[in-house]
């Protein structure tokens, strides 16, 4: 990021939205933290330090550090992001407001519930292969052969982490609280490539032909900017509309 400060040891300002929506007496504010930057630091460390020695009561998510589980996803100055893969040197004043990802129930603080909207989501556009039941042997065949460029195409898709940024981040979402998003959309396209997947552009059209699927999406792409392991998702939910569109 341009504007990156790449001296440590100045004091950083975390500014960190704490509530607690189970508690009769608990109200939405801000709780300033002052901390003295270290070199290569991160939001995670940065919350890790503020809840070992300034706020044991802080609430947030992490499994991984790398970028991988998709835990620790949050509203960093206003864009969602990986607190494990954001520096602190990418912001030049050193004041820092952390939120949690909107579109998500809140548990508390940072701390939000995207793993039953990523499931109720996985149940909604069928996420597992459809396919004509085979022998009881079929455990022992070989699996179908599949070309190595469709291969990578659908394991390009299936990188995604579940983080929840691209739902945050969509406007569409923000506005229609059952549109199924870009996790959606990609997760539908991902079976679509697959071979091993027998359902017709008909079946998929059942599950996102309307304004809570595809034909929801305003193509205003956020979700494709903020996505932390760059998905291809400004041209697949393009591919989507196409093949819906084509649907009689």
């Amino acid at each position: 990021m341009s504007g990156a400060v790449e001296n440590s040891g100045r004091e950083l300002t975390i500014r960190v939205l704490k509530f607690d929506p189970n508690s009769a007496v608990s109200k939405p504010h801000f709780k300033e933290y002052k901390l003295k930057e270290a070199h290569s630091m991160t939001i995670f460390i940065v919350l890790n330090m503020i809840r070992e020695q300034y706020d044991s009561d802080l609430s947030f998510d992490f499994v991984c550090r790398a970028g991988i589980c998709g835990s620790c996803g949050m509203m960093i100055n206003g864009r969602p992001r990986l607190a494990c893969r954001t520096l602190t040197k990418d912001f030049p004043d050193g004041v820092i407001t952390l939120m949690p990802l909107p579109a998500f129930k809140l548990i508390k603080d940072l701390s939000v519930d995207t793993g039953n909207w990523f499931n109720g989501m996985s149940k909604r556009v069928e996420s597992w292969i459809h396919a004509q039941e085979k022998s009881e042997e079929h455990m022992s065949q070989l699996e179908e052969r599949v070309e190595p460029e469709i291969a990578q195409e659908v394991f390009e898709l299936d990188r995604c982490i579940e983080c929840g940024c691209c739902i945050a981040s969509c406007g569409t979402k923000l506005m229609r609280e059952d549109f199924v998003g870009a996790a959606g959309l990609n997760r539908v396209v991902r079976f679509m490539l697959d071979p091993h997947d027998e359902r017709s552009d008909e079946d998929y059209y059942e599950l996102v032909g309307d304004d809570n699927g595809v034909f929801g999406c305003m193509s205003l792409l956020a979700c494709h900017d903020v996505c932390p392991k760059n998905l291809p998702l400004q041209s697949k939910i393009a591919y989507l509309r196409r093949k819906m569109a084509s649907v009689n």
